[in-house]
C-alpha cells in the first residue's frame, strides 16, 4: 500500500494505483499440490486470506480501460504480475511495466517502455517454490520418523544446517595451540619532554637475524627471560622505508552486502535491514508528496545506470570539489555469469537528498541505513586514497642476543 501510494503521487487522476498485497496464488497448504507424474505441474488456489482481496480486484479490472501491472521487477514480482493475469480473468494481456526506483522520472520512463511478462523469470520462482514444496512436504515426515517429530527439512534450510554441523565439527577437532609474541613500548630518548607524544609500539621480528618461529614462541618461560634482557634497553633505528599505497573504495551495496555491512555498523538483523530498506525503497513523505529513496534493495548486481553516475560526480564536483570526483565513472562488475546486469546496485535515488538535510522525515534506524547507503554509493565513485606507509627496523643489542623489532605507521 506504501509503495501505490507514491507512486500514485507521481500519476494523475487518470490512474488508479491498487495493492495486490503479494502473492494472489499459492499451492494448498492440505496435500503437496506438484504432479510428479505430469511433468511437475502445480496446483494452484486462492488462499481463503486474500480471496477477499482478489474479488475487488476483479471488480475493479471489468471496470478498467487498460491495467498496467507494476509489481516488483523480481523473480516473486514477476510471478505475482503472472498470477494476477490468471486470476482476474483478463480478455486480453495486460502491459507491464518495470522500474528501479520510485521517482516521477523512473515512473514515467517506465510508463514509456512496457513489456510483455518475462516467462522466464515466472518458471524460474515456479522451479524455486516447487523445489521448496517438494524437499519440505517429502523430507519432513520422514525427519519425524526417523530422528525426532517437529522438526522440519528445507531447500535452504537442510543445506545450511549441513555447513553449520560440518564447520562444528572442525572446530570440536581442532586442537588449541598456545604461543606468545613481544611488543616493545618505545620512545625517543631525544625528546623526553615529548615523551608521552613519542611512544609507539613495534614487534619483535627477529631474533639473532633469525625470523620468529610462526605464529609465535610456544614457550612463556623463554618469553619471559627475552623480556628481562630487553627490559630498559636502548635501540637503533637500522631502516626506514616509505612506501605509497592505494586504497580503493568498496562496491556499493547488493542485497548480502548491505545486510552484512548494517550488522557490523548497527547490529541489525538482517530482517530488519530489509524491513527498512523496503521502506525507504517504497517512499517516505518529505514533505511535498512521498518519494522513493533508494533503488530496489532486492539485487545481486553492482550495475548503476549512466544517469545516476551522472548525477554522482555532479554533486560530489558541486559539495566537495572537482578533486573528489572521478573523471571517467568507476564500473564495478559482478563476478558471478549469474548477475542480472538489467538491475542495478543498491544506491540513492537523488544523492541531492543528504541524509542530514532529510532526517526529520526518517525514524531513527531508517536515518542509520539511508546514510550507509548513500556514503558507500558516493564514496564508490571517489578518487581511491593515498596512503602512506612507514615501516621502521630498530635493533636492540642484549647480553647474548640481537634482537629486531618492526614498527609501521
Amino acid at each position: 500500500p506504501t509503495k501505490a501510494k507514491t507512486i500514485s503521487h507521481f500519476l494523475g487522476k487518470d490512474f488508479e494505483v491498487i495493492a495486490s498485497y503479494g502473492h494472489v496464488r499459492d499451492l494448498p497448504k492440505s496435500k503437496l499440490g506438484i504432479d510428479t507424474e505430469n511433468n511437475f505441474t502445480p496446483t494452484y488456489i486462492i488462499p481463503i486470506k486474500i480471496r477477499k482481496k482478489v474479488n475487488e480486484l476483479k471488480k475493479i479490472a471489468k471496470e478498467a480501460q487498460e491495467i498496467i501491472l507494476a509489481t516488483d521487477e523480481d523473480r516473486e514480482g514477476e510471478a505475482i504480475a503472472w498470477h494476477l493475469i490468471q486470476v482476474l480473468d483478463l480478455k486480453s494481456e495486460p502491459t507491464r511495466m518495470v522500474f528501479h526506483e520510485i521517482t516521477k522520472p523512473a515512473i514515467e520512463e517506465a510508463l514509456k517502455n512496457p513489456r510483455k511478462i518475462n516467462m522466464d523469470l515466472v518458471d524460474a520462482q515456479q522451479g524455486r517454490r516447487i523445489l521448496d514444496r517438494l524437499v519440505g512436504y517429502e523430507l519432513s515426515p520422514f525427519l519425524w520418523k526417523k530422528v525426532f517429530r517437529g522438526l522440519s527439512a528445507g531447500r535452504v534450510q537442510s543445506p545450511a544446517l549441513r555447513l553449520i554441523v560440518e564447520r562444528e565439527k572442525e572446530r570440536e577437532i581442532f586442537k588449541q595451540e598456545e604461543y606468545f609474541t613481544l611488543s616493545a613500548l618505545m620512545q625517543k630518548i631525544e625528546i623526553r619532554q615529548l615523551a608521552e607524544k613519542m611512544k609507539f609500539e613495534a614487534d619483535l621480528w627477529k631474533i639473532n637475524n633469525k625470523p620468529l618461529p610462526s605464529p609465535g614462541i610456544k614457550n612463556k618461560n623463554e618469553v619471559e627471560k627475552i623480556k628481562t634482557e630487553l627490559d630498559g634497553k636502548t635501540g637503533l633505528i637500522t631502516d626506514i622505508k616509505t612506501s605509497q599505497n592505494k586504497k580503493y573504495p568498496l562496491p556499493p551495496f547488493t542485497t548480502s552486502t548491505l545486510q552484512q555491512a548494517s550488522w557490523q555498523a548497527f547490529r541489525f538483523p538482517a530482517k530488519k535491514t530489509m524491513f527498512l530498506a523496503q521502506s525507504l525503497y517504497e517512499g517516505k513523505d518529505l514533505g511535498h508528496g512521498p518519494i522513493g529513496l533508494i533503488t530496489y534493495m532486492r539485487t545481486d548486481s553492482l550495475n548503476l545506470s549512466s544517469l545516476a553516475l551522472k548525477t554522482a560526480k555532479e554533486f560530489l564536483e558541486k559539495t566537495y570539489g572537482a578533486k573528489y570526483a572521478l573523471k571517467e565513472p568507476r564500473v564495478f562488475k559482478s563476478k558471478s555469469r549469474l548477475i542480472q546486469e538489467a538491475h542495478e546496485a543498491i544506491r540513492p535515488t537523488d544523492p541531492y537528498l543528504e541524509p542530514d538535510k532529510i532526517q526529520e522525515y526518517l525514524s531513527k534506524d531508517e536515518f542509520k541505513l539511508y546514510h550507509l547507503i548513500w556514503s558507500r554509493f558516493l564514496a564508490s565513485q571517489m578518487p581511491e586514497a593515498a596512503l602512506e606507509r612507514n615501516s621502521l627496523l630498530i635493533e636492540t643489542q642484549a647480553k647474548k642476543n640481537s634482537y629486531l623489532f618492526q614498527a609501521n605507521f
